[in-house]
């Protein structure tokens, strides 16, 4: 089961992703953490010091591992049956992967939708929809933007659901 949950920043949108494996866990899954993040400067480090804080106070026994390029292959390898997999976020992972010299984005994305959809178990895919806003001003914010946008497509019409929160409030789109 792939569930894609959708929303801006400080939109709920991660605390949602946490419920719903939570609803796994009480059923006996297996939880994962898969973290996109980099720490490039303070105010990251910042961020993500305070997501590892709420993780450490969640009631879920988590299984934390940071993959901030290689998704494909970090989920093919952690992935089974009795797990649940969060991926939290898609757009930083999209970020890293737009900032990397060593990556072809579009043999990446193709290599991510293929494992997306051979994966055993389940997995959530938070990531924020930023398509909403302007048109950014400069080539690699615009490009950005198109890519996220690309990329959400596409993974939705694979995903067996898909939510949109807004002010914490969860808005089913698929499923």
């Amino acid at each position: 089961m792939i569930h894609l949950v959708l929303g801006g920043a400080r939109s709920g949108k991660s605390s949602h992703g946490v419920a719903l494996v939570s609803h796994y866990v009480a059923r006996g899954a297996e939880a994962l953490f898969i973290a996109t993040a980099q720490a490039f400067d303070d105010e990251m480090r910042a961020r993500i010091a305070r997501h590892q804080a709420e993780r450490a106070g969640d009631e879920i026994a988590w299984r934390m591992l940071e993959c901030p390029l290689d998704l494909s292959e970090c989920l093919a390898q952690q992935a089974h049956a009795k797990q649940v997999i969060l991926v939290d976020c898609l757009t930083l992972w999209l970020t890293n992967q737009l900032l990397s010299d060593e990556h072809d984005w579009p043999q990446v994305k193709a290599q991510l939708l293929a494992t997306l959809t051979a994966l055993p178990g389940d997995v959530i895919l938070i990531s924020n929809e930023v398509g909403s806003g302007i048109v950014p001003a400069d080539p690699l914010s615009r490009r950005f933007v198109d890519e996220a946008g690309w990329l959400h497509q596409a993974i939705a019409a694979l995903a067996d659901e898909v939510t949109l929160v807004t002010a914490g409030l969860p808005m089913r789109l698929k499923g």
